[in-house]
C-alpha cells in the first residue's frame, strides 16, 4: 500500500509540475456610481467610484490620476495622457482611441472589454489580474511592462510589442496576435495553445516558458530552424 501511495504522489506531483499556471482573473463588482460632469482630466486627480459615459478626453491630460471602482463607457481616448495613472477595480468597455499614453501606469483588477485603440503606450506599467475581452489593439507598446496574472481573450493584437516584458501567468486565449515582438521577454507560465493566429515577427526564441499546441510547433517550425541555423531542403 505504501508503494502505490508513493507512486501516485510521484505522479500527481509530476502533473502539476507539467501543468499550466491559470492566471488569476478579476472579479470586478463596481459599487453605485457618481457621473461624471466635470471636463477632461486633472493631473494626480482622484476619481472614486465614478462613471464616464461617452466622454471625450481627447487631448486630455491625467498623468499621475487615480481611479478606482470606476467605469469608463464608451469614451474617448485620443492622445490622452495618463501616464503612471493607476486604475483599481475599474472596467472599460467599449473605449476608443489612437494614441492613448499609459507609460508606467498601474492596472489591478482591470477589465478591458471590446476596447477599440491603436498606438497605445503601455512601456513600463505593471498590470495585474487584468482581463482584455474582445475588440482590438493595433500597435500595443508593453515594452519592459510587468504582466502577472493577465488574460487576452477574443481580442485581436495587430504588431503588439512585448520587448523586455516579463510575462507570468499569461493566457492568449481564442485571439490573434499579428506580427508579435517577443524580443528579450521573459515569460513564465505563458498559455498560447488557443490563440487562432500566432504570428511572430521577432523573439521566437525568448518563447521558453510559454506552452504551444503541437499545430502551433508545426507552423514555427521554419521559425526555429532559422533561429538554430538549420537549413530544411526537400
Amino acid at each position: 500500500m505504501a508503494g502505490r501511495g508513493s507512486r501516485s504522489g510521484s505522479g500527481g506531483r509530476a502533473g502539476a509540475k507539467d501543468a499550466v499556471a491559470a492566471a488569476r482573473r478579476p472579479e470586478v463588482r463596481l459599487p453605485p456610481l457618481v457621473a461624471y460632469e466635470g471636463e477632461g482630466l486633472e493631473p494626480d486627480g482622484d476619481y472614486d467610484g465614478v462613471r464616464f459615459e461617452e466622454a471625450d478626453l481627447t487631448d486630455a491630460a491625467g498623468p499621475g490620476a487615480r481611479f478606482m471602482d470606476c467605469e469608463l463607457r464608451g469614451c474617448s481616448l485620443d492622445r490622452t495622457e495618463l501616464g503612471r495613472a493607476r486604475f483599481l477595480d475599474s472596467v472599460l468597455t467599449g473605449v476608443r482611441g489612437v494614441g492613448t499614453d499609459l507609460a508606467g501606469a498601474s492596472l489591478r483588477d482591470v477589465e478591458i472589454v471590446d476596447a477599440r485603440l491603436g498606438g497605445v503606450q503601455l512601456h513600463g506599467a505593471v498590470l495585474e489580474r487584468v482581463l482584455v475581452r474582445g475588440g482590438k489593439i493595433d500597435y500595443l507598446n508593453l515594452r519592459t511592462a510587468r504582466l502577472k496574472d493577465v488574460v487576452f481573450e477574443g481580442c485581436v493584437l495587430s504588431e503588439p510589442d512585448f520587448g523586455q516584458a516579463q510575462l507570468t501567468r499569461v493566457e492568449f486565449r481564442d485571439c490573434v496576435l499579428r506580427r508579435a515582438d517577443f524580443t528579450a521577454v521573459r515569460m513564465e507560465s505563458v498559455d498560447l495553445r488557443t490563440v487562432a493566429e500566432l504570428d511572430i515577427a521577432r523573439g521566437v526564441d525568448r518563447l521558453a516558458g510559454a506552452v504551444i499546441s503541437p499545430a502551433q510547433l508545426m507552423e514555427l517550425a521554419p521559425a526555429f530552424a532559422a533561429q538554430i541555423g538549420v537549413r530544411v531542403e526537400a
